[in-house]
């Protein structure tokens, strides 16, 4: 549906070295939040430890943001935020391990190999990254659309619902399913090239 995620907006991050720029900060909130959260989470943390470890993420950030220069040759913003959370859950993971003695009951070790650790992390990362900056394109745009509409996309584009099934469904045309569709696919890319341009 969105062929590449967009890059963090030069000007944002230019406006994250100022601490009181709160829209700022709200808009990284917003768009980052969820995606160090969900990375958490996928590690195998559970809700309020993925929480605490977003926040200490937002720390690490905020505690650098007034250094923060754009280098495109050093790399992305969103590699750098990748690092930082990847080393704030190792560390939590290494201080976690020294607390918790292993029973070492076969209980504990088929519940270890059920879970294996994902071989890249980075992919992960960014299809988390795309996710929420697509449910935050959703959002914005979702009022410029009739109902009708919106669930002609929704059930063809994220609920891969056949277009005839769809347009049963809302008893419209599979022609109008596809305007919908179209309609709506091509707002959510206007809006995350503007993210992108910002």
């Amino acid at each position: 549906m969105i062929e590449e995620a967009p890059a963090t907006r030069v000007s944002l991050l230019l406006r994250l070295r100022d601490p009181k720029d709160t829209e700022a900060w709200r808009q990284f909130v917003q768009v980052y939040a969820s995606v160090v959260y969900g990375f958490a989470r996928k590690r195998g943390l559970q809700d309020a430890d993925a929480a605490d470890l977003m926040q200490d993420v937002f720390r690490a950030v905020a505690a650098n943001a007034g250094r923060l220069q754009y280098d495109p040759s050093r790399g992305t913003f969103r590699g750098w935020l990748y690092t930082v959370t990847r080393n704030k859950l190792y560390n939590f993971l290494t201080s976690r391990r020294r607390r918790e003695r292993g029973s070492g009951d076969s209980d504990a070790r088929a519940l270890l190999e059920a879970h294996p650790a994902p071989p890249d992390g980075a992919a992960d990362w960014d299809q988390e990254y795309e996710r929420r900056v697509f449910a935050w394109a959703a959002e914005r745009v979702r009022g410029e659309f009739s109902e009708q509409n919106w669930q002609a996309f929704w059930l063809t584009a994220v609920d891969n619902v056949a277009a005839r099934e769809a347009g049963g469904r809302l008893g419209i045309s599979t022609g109008a399913v596809y305007v919908a569709k179209s309609r709506v696919l091509a707002r959510l890319r206007e809006e995350i090239q503007q993210l992108q341009q910002e």
